[in-house]
């Protein structure tokens, strides 16, 4: 019988001192990490932990995935949440790791999580472990002018409560642009070292399978809530408490179709291909 870990972090805001007297404030990101904590309780998952604002440091997660990777065995599964604001670094891996020439970032308590660092952590998980992530945050900092220039008043404060176009920084999910270039020029030596050590592997080399399920597009930003996130919501509104009986596509097509079209959640694949855990309904153990 399979074994499930499942971890659900949610940051309702950061360690000022860490990030130049930024708070990152959000309403919803605890709320949304007990809410996943909730479908992998009901979805049979025996070992969950949360780790919410505070708890949310660097050290906190990376022990969580290296315990879980060393848990895991063939068959078995690792779920992991994450809502709380997304944020950009200079990538440093060389030029054909990022695009863009950009590492996306967690924002975590004390710093941010650069993703090669989590898939760094992922290299460690067994051939035949399945990868579950949900993330609802964002990254790009061309997003803000985007979503300034598309919506109405009516639309920004239904979504981002406010009909201020200044103010969607601070109600969204992405670390606002000149926050994150602040924090880059200031600890720029530890970014740019840890990058330079890591050498992770193509994520198409990882031994385990993960699957994806982001809140928004790279050029989008990921509405906070009262409640919930946006993508938060959809989705718990989609599973309908475990009615939802579809696969993983049909389950991120369907999210996809409630939501506004200024953000449209994807679903990312890589790692050792397993096409019969992207048609299993999503949670499974």
């Amino acid at each position: 019988m399979a074994n499930g870990i499942s971890l659900h972090i949610g940051l309702n805001r950061v360690d000022p001192a860490k990030y130049g007297g930024w708070d990152g404030k959000l309403n919803a990101c605890e709320n949304d990490a007990r809410d996943m904590e909730q479908i992998a309780r009901n979805a049979g998952y025996g070992d969950r932990t949360m780790l919410l604002t505070a708890d949310g440091t660097v050290d906190n997660v990376t022990a969580e995935l290296r315990r879980a990777a060393r848990v895991l065995t063939p068959g078995d599964i690792l779920l992991l949440t994450y809502s709380g604001h997304g944020g950009q670094v200079p990538d440093k891996n060389g030029p054909e790791d990022e695009p863009d020439r950009l590492d996306e970032t967690l924002v975590l308590y004390d710093r941010e999580f650069i993703d090669d660092e989590l898939y760094k952590e992922f290299e460690a998980f067994a051939e035949g472990v399945r990868i579950s992530a949900y993330f609802d945050c964002c990254h790009s900092e061309s997003a803000v002018k985007a979503v300034r220039n598309i919506l109405t008043p009516d639309a920004m404060e239904e979504q981002y409560q406010t009909r201020d176009p200044d103010h969607i920084e601070v109600t969204s999910r992405v670390m606002p642009p000149a926050t994150q270039h602040e924090a880059y020029a200031r600890d720029k030596n530890l970014y740019d070292t840890i990058q330079r050590n890591l050498n992770p592997k193509d994520t198409l080399e990882l031994a385990a399978s993960v699957l994806l399920i982001s809140a928004c597009a790279d050029n989008q930003l990921a509405a906070d809530g009262w409640e919930n996130g946006l993508f938060t919501g959809t989705l718990r509104e989609v599973w309908s408490e475990g009615k939802f009986t579809g696969g993983h596509k049909s389950f991120q097509r369907e999210i996809l179709r409630r939501m506004p079209p200024n953000q449209s959640p994807g679903l990312f694949v890589t790692g050792s291909a397993n096409n019969e855990f992207l048609q299993q309904r999503p949670f499974t153990v």
